[in-house]
């Protein structure tokens, strides 16, 4: 199965059927969250930007030692990205990841005492951060409202037919204008997780699919 044409449906009809598919995500997903392992909004940041083509697995198995070694902000902005390459050296691009860390810290205790900010635009202007990466932080960290969107969200939400853009920020936009704000964070980890553990890209496991009455992709 893969995305399908969507039928032709009214923009309030869609929303009715996306209030049933977060009915279904909350009661399959009631404590959704992100499943990258972190201690603080810092931290959490660093394993964003290292979770970029790369899966939440490798990175919750490479950053114990780094967060024990570089614990916050300041820590990280005194070391060079060659002590911070062997840390992380299990993951894709670790060596531009590197690099964008220890500029990423650096900027943090320059700009803002070491400590995350919460605006969108200031984070977006920090090395390797972008929009998907913010959208997460500020969510996971703050509860700032907004649909980041990953692979599995992105796919999950043309599958569903609540959005036919390609692109993520296009895709985040039209599900915040289906699915009421104060859930905002909890649909992109209940999508996340359903796509991850349910919705997978090549075997999407349909018979055992709390959306599978609300998906129009569903497999007969």
């Amino acid at each position: 199965m893969g995305d399908v044409g969507c039928p032709r449906e009214g923009q309030k009809a869609k929303r009715a059927r996306a209030l049933k598919i977060l009915k279904a995500l909350k009661e399959a997903y009631p404590g959704a969250r992100t499943e990258l392992k972190h201690g603080s909004p810092f931290q959490l940041l660093v394993a964003t930007v290292l979770s970029a083509q790369a899966t939440d697995k490798s990175v919750n198995e490479a950053t114990p030692a780094l967060f024990a070694r570089f614990p916050d902000a300041r820590a990280l902005a005194a070391a060079t990205p060659e002590e911070v390459e062997p840390y992380i050296r299990r993951i894709g691009l670790y060596k531009t990841k590197a690099k964008n860390l220890v500029a990423l810290a650096r900027r943090l205790v320059a700009e803002y005492g070491g400590e995350v900010p919460k605006d969108k635009e200031a984070l977006m202007r920090l090395p390797g951060v972008g929009w998907k990466t913010a959208t997460v932080v500020l969510g996971a960290a703050f509860g700032i409202p907004g649909i980041a969107v990953d692979t599995h969200v992105a796919r999950l939400s043309r599958r569903l037919c609540l959005t036919e853009a390609k692109r993520p920020e296009k895709i985040g936009a039209d599900l915040e204008r289906l699915f009421p704000k104060g859930d905002w964070v909890f649909v992109h980890h209940a999508l996340v997780l359903h796509g991850r553990y349910v919705c997978t890209a090549r075997r999407p496991r349909c018979g055992a699919c709390v959306l599978a009455p609300f998906c129009p992709s569903r497999e007969a």
